[in-house]
């Protein structure tokens, strides 16, 4: 009997002893995991910041359409021309897109917006209060008013809840008045990367949130979307260094049909787009 209890008692002990050297084990490769973890977080964090690369995820963030600004909520007048039949198939919401592309984005919102980066870049605070007040005046009607202050409040906010701005640049942007143009740009300059690339960026986001909208509102199928996106996207140069190049007496909004379809637009809304817009401006 004595020799049995001995025997179970070294048994026990061995298996105590692998028992501390395998919780050891895994202790260590958790704790060699979280290092490597924590590294590799810091270097993405670092990266998007454009401290380690040329900005290209800082790029892709801003024009992801997750970025919670609201965008997906607006088709800046398309289901009115849906409605009224000017748009109803893939050639005619292509054709409608990329007149809205070159026609009143790149000689309007996006010259601005291409004009303000260099402009927060140098923390010129005079250009800046010229712009935002051009932008403020050439809203066509209460529609887009309300999703440029709506959009741009969203990405202030973003902004500041990330802390990416400094404050300098914060306490200039929060003495404007609010829009989507003059805070999207500012994000832009944040990021280290050459003016078109930045711009691309922003037409790019713009292009790929009016694609889901035809998609739901046409409606179209996925595939017809991504044909319209890769049009668009063999547009968006052209469109970017027309912005780019746009001179300050050429700059302009004007294009009153689209303004209209924006106004009956808002009445064709859905009930759940409208609920996501009252939670973005809460």
């Amino acid at each position: 009997m004595g020799m049995i209890t001995g025997r179970i008692t070294r048994t026990v002990q061995i298996m105590g002893i692998r028992m501390a050297r395998v919780a050891a084990t895994i202790t260590g490769t958790i704790t060699r995991t979280v290092q490597i973890m924590g590294t590799r977080m810091a270097r993405v964090a670092a990266t998007i910041m454009g401290i380690e690369s040329s900005g290209w995820l800082g790029l892709a963030w801003l024009a992801s359409p997750a970025l919670p600004i609201g965008g997906f909520s607006y088709s800046e007048g398309l289901e009115a021309a849906v409605e009224h039949g000017l748009v109803h198939d893939e050639a005619s919401c292509s054709t409608w897109l990329r007149d809205q592309m070159l026609m009143t984005q790149a000689r309007g919102d996006w010259a601005v917006v291409a004009l303000a980066i260099e402009a927060w870049r140098a923390l010129d605070s005079a250009s800046l209060g010229e712009l935002a007040h051009w932008v403020s005046a050439t809203r066509e009607s209460a529609e887009m008013r309300l999703q440029s202050e709506q959009m741009g409040r969203s990405l202030t906010d973003w902004l500041r809840n990330l802390s990416l701005a400094p404050p300098a640049a914060m306490s200039l942007l929060e003495n404007l008045p609010p829009s989507y143009p003059m805070t999207l740009a500012l994000a832009l300059s944040l990021i280290d990367a050459p003016l078109p690339q930045a711009m691309q960026s922003c037409a790019f986001s713009w292009a790929e949130n009016m694609v889901q909208a035809a998609v739901k509102s046409v409606p179209l199928g996925q595939n017809a979307g991504q044909r319209l996106l890769l049009g668009l996207v063999q547009a968006i140069p052209e469109a970017v260094q027309k912005a780019i190049d746009c001179p300050a007496a050429q700059r302009q909004c004007f294009s009153p049909m689209l303004a209209r379809s924006e106004e009956h637009t808002s009445e064709l809304q859905s009930h759940l787009n409208l609920v996501c817009r009252l939670l973005l401006e809460k």
